[in-house]
């Protein structure tokens, strides 16, 4: 019994010790994280986590519902597409064709208004406010250097070179470990943590801005201090519903989870809405920036979002990366994309004007040995395009008629 209350009393020691090694080292966010992910039985962020942060309310205004396509939901998705949805833990999924609702789907218990996490999506919806600060004088333009508003870095060598265009092309040569399953790393840290400006500010530039495309997490962060400092006396989220939410007509209030109640929004991520909502932004670009007639961003600086930054990639790589978005424009079928953790998607097609909308818990990476290593990705482009082309095979059946 003696021994057995010794190796308690070590154990008690060993548990003290380590959390008292957390808390000074910076790390203490690591018991959130436990509590948010594995004591929920979930091994990483989870795309309902909104309820548990402080979040920024983004109100809708004056509603413009989707119109629905004449083929709405017309055309069933094929079996083996519609258990992969089912599988993979699928929330919702819509597909919209010459600005109509045409496909729409919910599964796993989710229905039409639940709103759930953008993750890395928000990466770009950051870059779109970057374009309307622009336009609107807030920020010179791309190439204006970030310690204009950040002059935290003008002692830091690499980061005194760094431009805002190059947070928006994950071209920074910022010191980041993307990960999002190991606890111990600064983007664990940025989710769970309660000062991500402190924890942004107090590390360094690594390499000299410009170069080789990094993706991470910490350039949007950035991006977001700097829009942020820019606008000076509005937040973020309240610039998005004044330029964005309501001028577009959102059905729902949308919610952007921030790192304590006063602090900023995770611009990186955590941005919250509904499947409908989310591709109204897709349709957004689509548009070149214009909706219902109405310039809500810039043409030519959607144009410049969407278009490979090849200066940031070898000769002999795929150009799959522009100013925060994702693409594959070699691909049988070419298509742009926002994309976030767990299948987190807004595809565009626009030679066939497609925009694709998935949500979800989880999703099938694979193949991951195409240009962008989610399989998933291609798999939503291949089951949108099937269905467009029932779409046509109707429509000229119809007008035979």
């Amino acid at each position: 019994m003696k021994i057995l209350w010794k190796i308690i009393k070590w154990i008690v020691i060993v548990i003290c010790v380590l959390i008292l090694i957390l808390y000074a080292t910076g790390n203490s966010y690591i018991f959130r994280g436990i509590k948010l992910t594995y004591l929920k039985g979930e091994q990483t962020a989870n795309i309902d986590d909104y309820r548990d942060f402080d979040n920024n309310v983004i109100m809708a205004g004056a509603p413009r519902v989707w119109q629905q396509h004449l083929d709405y939901n017309q055309f069933p998705l094929s079996p083996k597409f519609e258990k992969e949805m089912k599988d993979f833990g699928t929330a919702g999924l819509v597909i919209i064709k010459d600005h109509q609702l045409l496909s729409e789907y919910y599964f796993n218990g989710y229905a039409q208004n639940d709103i759930t996490n953008s993750f890395s999506m928000a990466k770009t919806f950051t870059t779109m406010m970057l374009g309307k600060a622009i336009e609107q004088g807030y920020i010179k333009s791309l190439d204006q250097k970030i310690t204009d508003f950040i002059p935290e870095f003008k002692d830091d060598k690499f980061g005194a070179l760094c431009t805002i265009g190059d947070l928006s092309a994950m071209t920074s040569g910022y010191d980041w470990s993307e990960e999002y399953y190991f606890p111990l790393n600064p983007t664990a840290k940025a989710y769970y943590g309660d000062d991500v400006v402190k924890q942004l500010l107090d590390r360094k530039f690594v390499s000299k801005p410009g170069g080789h495309f990094k993706y991470q997490s910490s350039d949007t962060q950035l991006l977001g201090i700097v829009i942020e400092r820019a606008l000076k006396n509005k937040s973020l989220s309240q610039y998005f519903q004044e330029e964005f939410w309501q001028p577009m007509g959102m059905e729902m209030d949308a919610q952007w989870s921030k790192d304590n109640p006063k602090g900023m929004e995770k611009t990186y991520c955590c941005f919250n809405a509904t499947v409908r909502d989310y591709a109204k932004l897709g349709q957004l670009l689509l548009n070149d920036g214009n909706w219902f007639g109405k310039q809500v961003l810039d043409s030519a600086f959607v144009k410049k979002m969407i278009t490979p930054n090849k200066k940031a990639f070898n000769a002999n790589e795929s150009q799959i990366y522009g100013y925060s978005v994702w693409m594959d424009y070699d691909y049988k079928t070419p298509f742009y994309a926002m994309l976030g953790h767990l299948g987190q998607r807004i595809i565009v097609v626009p030679k066939e004007k497609l925009v694709i909308v998935r949500t979800g818990k989880t999703h099938n990476d694979m193949p991951d040995n195409l240009p962008i290593e989610d399989g998933d990705v291609y798999r939503l482009v291949d089951e949108a395009m099937r269905i467009n082309d029932k779409v046509k095979e109707n429509d000229s059946t119809n007008t035979i008629q």
